[in-house]
């Protein structure tokens, strides 16, 4: 499991994240949800050590990220993480993208990587793509691409920040069907996300960030359904108004 204990993050005088607590289980999809600048980002990056914290502890499966005796890499080897961005090598075919980190980092035979990097284009529906560049992608294929190639490291947790957000509306649900299989594959994953029909109906559980700490965490039923605390009543109240402004939009 993913333990999050009393987690400070700074940035100059900014304190983004406020004393974070938490525990992700195995098996568990968690969204995390809140407005822009609550600090979700920047505890995914916090997870994966890829952002230092200047308060508290993060622990993966019994070993602390932040601690100076751990082995970074090896750790991120379990940590997934497939960010807004593709970051796909434009020059590289979808399978030697997918391919390259096995070979790379995790010393894999050219043919055994290339095998696994097929495997799992084939688990996220882009077998036939391949031989493709990047630029011949749409973006949801190149955001499912970014899913193949984290995956192909076969980590035993993956982390999705807004994964979605970047893409076209009719391209979004491309790529939550991807994420839903693995979740029914028993994946275990952080997600945040603005997309709070996905987050209903796909959450195990769902935290609120309100300036950097968890105002309130709970069954999506309960955070989104039933929320308690005003703030999350009125960050939810919004972000409807906005999917509703959003439909009439596309329907003018």
């Amino acid at each position: 499991m993913i333990e999050i204990r009393s987690v400070r993050k700074t940035f100059g005088p900014l304190e983004v994240l406020k004393g974070i607590s938490l525990d992700v289980n195995k098996g568990e999809l968690l969204c995390l949800i809140g407005a822009s600048g609550s600090g979700k980002s920047t505890l995914l990056q916090c997870i994966n050590g890829l952002e230092p914290i200047q308060g508290g502890e993060i622990i993966v499966d019994g070993v602390s990220v932040h601690d100076p005796k751990t082995n970074i890499n090896t750790l991120r080897r379990k940590l997934g993480i497939v960010f807004q961005q593709y970051n796909a090598f434009p020059h590289l075919t979808a399978l030697e993208n997918v391919a390259l980190a096995p070979r790379v980092v995790a010393k894999r035979s050219r043919s055994d990587a290339r095998a696994l990097a097929q495997k799992h284009l084939d688990h996220v529906g882009l077998g036939a793509k391949a031989g493709s560049l990047p630029s011949k992608l749409s973006g949801g294929q190149q955001q499912r691409l970014a899913i193949a190639r984290a995956l192909a490291m076969e980590p035993t947790y993956m982390l999705f920040d807004e994964v979605t957000s970047a893409l076209d509306p009719e391209l979004v649900g491309e790529v939550l069907e991807t994420m839903r299989l693995l979740k029914a594959e028993g994946m275990t994953m952080v997600v945040v996300t603005h997309d709070i029909s996905f987050a209903r109906e796909s959450a195990d559980r769902v935290a609120f960030l309100h300036q950097g700490e968890v105002c309130e965490i709970g069954t999506a039923a309960e955070v989104i359904d039933r929320p308690q605390q005003p703030q999350t009543q009125k960050f939810l109240r919004r972000e409807r108004q906005a999917s509703l402004d959003m439909l009439e939009r596309t329907v003018a």
